[in-house]
């Protein structure tokens, strides 16, 4: 704990030399495990100024200056140049923390005797809190070493788990990454078959009665993304028509319909479509006349509601 009280001066300290003066302690919590430095600014800290923070703390910790505190008078710790917490309640008397001749402040916690006796000081995590308001988590002393051998751990546990060794492993994540990259384009492009493939046969199933281009059907979906982009690619390739589509995932129904410009003209509205089938399989949606998306709870209901959306459609053109 003394580690850490100690360490928030440093801290403190080095934000204001790195940041600016403006850098004032807004609150802190120092545990045997860790500290916590709250602070006034206003952005984020970058990773260029956190390394520089940690590097002047750590260079007064490696100075090995000595800790003092003592008692004086209130007003003449403050005339001296002692910074004060805002949080305290300060009497007549005050103790004041001094750090050789780099930090003084007012404080009533518990110190080591010199900087050295932290042996180092990690900081762990930096994050906004509030408007204005930073915070910086750190491990200091005894803390920090066990840190550093979890976090080796961990290194290690990944490096097992590639089955090479600790200095090889950001090579070979690279690798493993493009190899992904490489697995999910190939997939793409498999995917891109597959729809073209789907596309043309469901062309083929396009109802053009009376005019009116209408494919109303049951595919294979994995998400409403994918419905929508296969949506999409119907719309281009029939030019003038309309076009619902529906899947299902688990216990739940997706929905989907599209109108062309040229219908969408013609009083066509595919919001209006697809809101009154999804009622039909006990959900719900709609959106614009040339697009709109819906869910329901009762698969067993999908092959039905494509019909009333074809049924609705066409009576739609009657009107």
């Amino acid at each position: 704990t003394a580690a850490h009280h100690t360490g928030t001066h440093l801290l403190h300290k080095a934000l204001r030399e790195v940041l600016g003066d403006h850098v004032n302690q807004a609150g802190s919590l120092v545990t045997p495990e860790r500290l916590r430095f709250d602070f006034n600014h206003f952005g984020a800290l970058s990773g260029k100024e956190l390394v520089r923070i940690e590097n002047i703390v750590n260079e007064a910790i490696l100075q090995n200056m000595p800790v003092c505190a003592r008692l004086k008078p209130y007003k003449e710790a403050v005339q001296s140049g002692a910074a004060a917490i805002f949080e305290e309640k300060y009497g007549d008397e005050v103790r004041v923390v001094s750090i050789g001749d780099y930090s003084n402040e007012l404080c009533g916690g518990t110190h080591v005797g010199s900087t050295g006796e932290i042996g180092l000081l990690k900081i762990t995590g930096e994050s906004g809190i509030g408007a204005g308001l930073r915070r910086i988590e750190a491990v200091a002393g005894r803390a920090a070493l066990d840190y550093f051998r979890e976090s080796l751990k961990e290194l290690e546990n990944i490096a097992g788990l590639l089955k090479i060794s600790t200095d090889q492993a950001p090579g070979r994540i690279q690798e493993l990454q493009e190899e992904l990259r490489e697995l999910r384009r190939e997939n793409q492009r498999y995917a891109d078959r597959l729809a073209a493939r789907e596309t043309q046969s469901l062309l083929d199933r396009v109802n053009r009665d009376g005019g009116l281009n209408l494919l109303s059907a049951r595919v294979q979906a994995e998400s409403m993304e994918a419905l929508r982009n296969m949506a999409d690619h119907l719309k281009q390739a029939l030019g003038s028509g309309i076009i619902v589509l529906g899947s299902t995932a688990g216990d739940k129904v997706q929905l989907v319909a599209t109108v062309t410009e040229d219908l969408v003209k013609e009083g066509y509205h595919a919001g209006n479509i697809l809101r009154k089938a999804a009622a039909i399989t006990g959900g719900g949606g709609g959106g614009r006349p040339d697009m709109a998306q819906a869910g329901g709870r009762d698969p067993e209901k999908l092959s039905e509601a494509l019909e009333a959306a074809g049924r609705i459609a066409r009576e739609t053109r009657k009107a």
